[in-house]
């Protein structure tokens, strides 16, 4: 049986892809964890890693939170950025 990846692996990961589309199109965190899931194989990362890597980019302010709509996860502007 293959590995699990690490939480931290995974964030950095969905950050990466995050940062790859600011400005293009705006992702959802369910599409943010399902490419995440599909990138590294259902049998190495699940949906409890995936929630859990989320939550400590929001926590740590590398990404937020946007609704417009729906809810998205974004970079945060540089005027929001924690100092």
């Amino acid at each position: 049986m293959a590995e699990p990846v690490s939480v931290d692996e995974v964030a950095e990961a969905m950050f990466r892809m995050i940062s790859d589309a600011q400005g293009v199109r705006k992702l959802k965190p369910n599409d943010v964890s399902k490419a995440t899931i599909e990138r590294f194989g259902p049998e190495r990362c699940g949906k409890g890693t995936c929630k859990e890597a989320i939550r400590q980019l929001v926590d740590s302010g590398r990404c937020i939170y946007t609704y417009f709509g729906g809810s998205y996860i974004e970079l945060p502007r540089p005027e929001q950025e924690p100092s």
